[in-house]
């Protein structure tokens, strides 16, 4: 018996030793707070709804954020870190320019909410509350609810350079998407699901300018793109136009979460190569044709996708801390 309890205890001391050398989702539970800060999920909610009623950016600023924050370094609000003399952080790289700074103040209004309350100052982690924030933008925009689990600690570091080449770019395709998602433990399935996110939100015309001005020698314009829009995008996009000139992700219902945005890329009103080529690969059209058909699919399938990307790469009080200040490590 002696021998077998020595390798029980070897094993099970093996096996923790592994969980914390890689962090996983076992620790995240929606009721993490439940005793130490009750009423979290109103607070954030309330202060969230505060932010949108004065501005609609509110709700693609703070996705994106979460999008951004999660594929660098895990789910562990590096990407809300400000640079200082010793450190480029995240925000500063090249990658994450564009985000708006409505995301970040949706943030850290909702932090200074929850910090009002004695109970909850400094309990919660700035990785917790940019999650519940994300999911409220999406309820207030029409799209589906859903349970948010917590329990992350905020990183320890945020670096521009660790941004380098963990974004999606608006020229990807299938492959370059589906391998930057496998690395974050996203399936085809998955990636698809989140792109659904562009259904809200806009976008610079440089981001899109090879698709209506210099496709290829041959052709000016993308032939995948739908004709009749690419001569509008040309129309709102001209050639020389002011570089903070911004068009809407999705030209036909652009503040509201839901599944049009997979019946533009059926009509070839994707305004992203990225985008439009889960329509043309036919190794994900099936899939767009179902999120398109049925919009309850969608929302379960984008619920389950959000859900496991709030699982990447979560810190714990052994490699994270809980910020007093987002922007500061």
């Amino acid at each position: 018996m002696g021998r077998l309890n020595l390798i029980l205890v070897w094993s099970l001391s093996l096996t923790l030793s592994l969980y914390n050398l890689h962090p996983t989702s076992a620790q995240l539970s929606p009721n993490h707070y439940a005793n130490v800060c009750p009423n979290l999920e109103s607070i954030v909610r309330q202060a969230v709804t505060n932010k949108f009623q004065q501005t609609f950016v509110t709700v693609p600023a703070t996705l994106r954020l979460f999008f951004h924050d999660c594929f660098v370094q895990g789910c562990d609000a590096s990407v809300l870190v400000a640079s200082n003399g010793n450190n480029q952080a995240e925000k500063d790289h090249p990658d994450n320019l564009s985000l708006a700074g409505d995301g970040f103040d949706t943030v850290i209004k909702a932090k200074a909410a929850v910090d009002a309350v004695p109970q909850c100052r400094n309990k919660v982690s700035c990785a917790d509350i940019l999650a519940l924030a994300t999911r409220d933008v999406i309820v207030l925009s029409g799209g589906p609810s859903y349970k948010v689990e917590l329990g992350r600690f905020d990183g320890l570091v945020s670096r521009a350079s660790d941004v380098n080449g963990r974004l999606p770019q608006p020229t990807f395709n299938l492959n370059q998407l589906n391998s930057l998602f496998a690395a974050n433990g996203l399936t085809q399935t998955d990636m698809i699901a989140l792109s659904g996110a562009h259904t809200l939100g806009f976008s610079h015309c440089s981001k899109f300018a090879n698709r209506i001005y210099n496709f290829n020698g041959q052709t000016p314009v993308d032939p995948t793109l739908n004709k009749q829009y690419a001569t509008q995008l040309q129309q709102m996009c001209p050639r020389n136009v002011d570089p903070r000139i911004a068009i809407d992700m999705d030209p036909t219902t652009a503040r509201k979460f839901d599944n049009v945005y997979y019946q533009n890329l059926q009509q070839g009103k994707g305004l992203f190569t990225s985008d439009q080529i889960l329509f043309t690969d036919q190794r994900s059209r099936n899939t767009v044709n179902s999120f398109a058909s049925n919009s309850n699919v969608f929302n379960s399938n984008f619920i389950a996708a959000i859900t496991k990307l709030g699982r990447v790469g979560v810190k714990t009080a052994r490699n994270g801390k809980i910020r007093t200040d987002c922007s500061v490590l």
